[in-house]
């Protein structure tokens, strides 16, 4: 629709605005900003900004805390609280994963803007021995975890990997996996869909114009998956290959265990409908989210919508009340996603971010604001823990699990490509420490460490290290495993056990490789 038509159409949801510049547009810019305004979906998105402008100002948010409750114990599982019951969880979820019935559902629509680059957070390169990219690790970790169901129960299995992106970031990040074949999977298990998109508004409603021809627009949110899944037709697709659990995850943190057997195994013994991974608080001001009740109803507490005095108590053996950090890892059953696309995902109202958004003014003029002048609007994935009627939460170590990539290595130093770097090299390097591999120095020393608390280490091997501790620098050694060849630090022995390795260190599909050349 164009001419007196879209005019009239625009003026009756107060958007006339946005054809401003018509007139002087040439063809392909005319093209580009219907483009735009079809993604709008006037007056749709107008009803969700109204609803969200009605949220409680910040001065309410006192309430938030009267209301908060710790999440019970009997909804808990913990990777170090109940190290005995963790064969018979995996097993579970080795079973389940055997039999086809588990999926995972990547949430990748963030660009790297923060990281300093215009492509997507999974082609990221974080700085590997091996240069492997995130989607390019994940990938790997599903393939192994196919293989490792495959021979445990004697049958073949798939784990179909379905992928959300953004409009920004779907051409490349399919152009990616053609080039690189999918990684070794199959193209017909990989699933790609896209997120919505809404408009940036001003604080009155009114959609804001970027350029000429160009709204500024924005992803709905991790949240805006449930519409997605609806309208894309995706849960349809997963009912007819038999799924029956899903594992939803984030791009960008490099530790992830996709696909987690014991995470889906506790959750499949629990007869939850809805989990969640989480790690514990650092400390009462770390800026992430925790999961707790509100008002009798589980759900996601940002760190900036609770008082201090909250955020610091603690319990009587001295961890914080509110130490459950969320970290974007859940399960879901099929039936419950369906009843959330189906029946709650209307209920879910946006949430509104104050944002500095460019914009051109009256005279054609690109203004960037030094101060926020509009919101967007998204919902966040973790908003439909309130509809559960069995939720749970699996605790586990954050230096076993979680390191994201947000940050540029010129940034704070917190969540960069140094800081997951080094983190997977510790994982991997405490990996061949289990299993009973050493490394050594220049001079033929062998290197002490201190192993993770849940690691399985042996009491022995443990107090060795311990006794043997030096001063050490914080840089990680030089370790990389490939999830081709370990998934979790399982099966490594054979490689590993019984030799002294010299830093840096790969072990993959085809061998174990020192790389020190011309002993530099």
């Amino acid at each position: 629709m164009e001419g007196a038509g879209l005019r009239q159409q625009l003026a009756a949801s107060g958007q006339a605005h946005l054809l401003r510049y018509w007139d002087g547009l040439e063809e392909g810019e005319r093209a580009e900003l219907l483009a735009d305004l079809d993604d709008c979906h006037f007056p749709e998105s107008l009803c969700f900004f109204r609803r969200a402008a009605q949220q409680a100002p910040p001065e309410q948010q006192h309430r938030v805390d009267e209301s908060m409750e710790p999440v019970p114990k009997e909804v808990q599982g913990s990777v170090s609280r109940d190290r005995e019951r963790l064969p018979g969880w995996q097993a579970e979820g080795l079973l389940q994963i055997s039999q086809s019935k588990v999926a995972v559902l990547l949430l990748a629509g963030g660009q790297g803007t923060r990281l300093g680059v215009t492509f997507p957070k999974g082609m990221y390169n974080v700085g590997l021995l091996s240069q492997k990219t995130l989607f390019q690790i994940q990938a790997e970790r599903i393939l192994k975890l196919q293989q490792w169901a495959s021979e445990q129960f004697g049958h073949k299995c798939t784990i179909p990997w379905y992928i959300m992106t953004s409009g920004r970031t779907m051409d490349s990040t399919k152009e990616f996996f053609v080039k690189n074949d999918y990684f070794g999977l199959q193209k017909e298990n990989i699933i790609f869909f896209q997120q919505g998109m809404l408009p940036a508004m001003t604080f009155d409603g009114k959609a804001i114009l970027e350029g000429k021809s160009k709204i500024a627009m924005a992803p709905d949110g991790n949240g805006g998956l449930y519409r997605a899944l609806g309208n894309q037709k995706i849960v349809e697709d997963m009912e007819d290959r038999g799924i029956a659990y899903i594992h939803v995850y984030c791009v960008d943190n490099i530790l992830v265990k996709v696909a987690d057997p014991t995470f889906i195994g506790f959750c499949v013994e629990q007869q939850a409908d809805c989990g969640a991974k989480v790690v514990e608080k650092t400390h009462p001001t770390e800026a992430v989210g925790v999961v707790c009740k509100v008002n009798g109803m589980y759900q996601v507490v940002e760190y900036s919508e609770i008082t201090l005095a909250t955020a610091q108590k603690r319990n009587a053996d001295g961890h914080l009340m509110f130490n459950a950090g969320n970290i974007c890892n859940h399960y879901f059953t099929l039936q419950f996603l369906k009843d959330v696309v189906k029946i709650h995902e209307p209920k879910l109202q946006h949430h509104i971010a104050r944002k500095k958004i460019p914009y051109i003014n009256d005279q054609g003029q690109q203004i960037n604001p030094d101060k926020p002048n509009g919101i967007k609007m998204e919902k966040f994935v973790f908003d439909i823990f309130q509809f559960s009627k069995k939720f749970v939460i699996f605790e586990v170590l954050r230096e076993d699990e979680f390191s994201p990539l947000k940050n540029a290595d010129s940034q704070d130093g917190k969540d960069t490509p140094t800081t997951a770097r080094h983190a997977l090299m510790s994982l991997h390097h405490r990996w061949v420490l289990n299993a009973g591999g050493q490394f050594v120095d220049e001079n033929g020393s062998r290197i002490p460490a201190i192993p993770s608390s849940a690691t399985g280490m042996s009491e022995a091997v443990t107090a060795v290290v311990n006794d043997n501790l030096k001063e050490v620098t914080d840089l990680p050694i030089k370790c990389e495993i490939s999830p081709l060849v370990s998934y979790a630090g399982e099966g490594l022995g054979k490689h590993v056990a019984g030799h002294d390795f010299r830093a840096p260190l790969i072990i993959d599909e085809k061998g174990v490789h020192e790389l020190i050349k011309n002993g530099l």
